[in-house]
This record gives structure tokens, sequence and C-alpha cells, in this order.
């Protein structure tokens, strides 16, 4: 897993109550070697040719992360909130809420990288 120096430093910054959820969450996106990230509108954003998901640093009652066209990733995948165009959403409560949906997050990266091709 390869991070970025300066995400690094927004997360050594950065005060959140499930910050630790955030930190697995990430973890498990940049397992995907096509994956990179860097701080874009304020928050760690992963990409592969194109923007794939950002964090919403604000919310502070769980980890929020936006998909930015979250409805065009091919397959299925259930934890995906939102019924709009474009984007999608996934809600953590924690980082074993997290660690339940890790094998969907890794799902989402692959379908997501493997569609840019």
């Amino acid at each position: 897993m390869t991070t970025s120096p300066e995400v690094d430093a927004w997360f050594s910054e950065y005060d959140h109550p499930v910050k630790d959820a955030m930190l697995r969450v990430r973890q498990i996106i940049l397992e995907d070697p096509r994956m990179t990230e860097t701080i874009k509108w304020k928050s760690p954003t992963f990409m592969y040719e194109g923007n794939m998901a950002s964090f919403n640093p604000r919310t502070k009652a769980h980890v929020s992360l936006m998909f930015h066209t979250g409805a065009s990733i091919p397959g299925e995948h259930p934890r995906l909130e939102g019924g709009g165009d474009t984007a999608r959403y996934m809600k953590f409560a924690d980082a074993e809420d997290v660690e339940a949906a890790a094998t969907e997050i890794r799902g989402i990266v692959d379908s997501w990288c493997s569609s840019r091709v």
C-alpha cells in the first residue's frame, strides 16, 4: 500500500471520533495498486483514471465516503446509498462496520478500476 505524504499529513492533523475507521477504509481502498490518493476539496480523495471517492470530513457521527459517480459503478453494491443520477455514499459507524463492508469496498474499487480501461 502506497500512501500520499499529503494525505498522511492531513490525517495527522484531523480530529474525528472514528478516525480509526476512516484509516481502515483508506487502507482497504489503497490495497488495490491502481488506486492513488490526494487532497481535493479539503478532503482525502481516491483516484484511478478519475476521482472515485472522497471522505466527507464534516460528518462527525460516522464515516461518510462519497463516490462521485457511484451510480455508474458496474455491479451490485448494496451498501451504496443514494438515488440520484450521479453520486452514491457509504456510511460506517465504526471500525467494526468497516470490516463488515471490506469485501464490498474491495469489489467497488475493482469494479471502478476495471471499468476505466
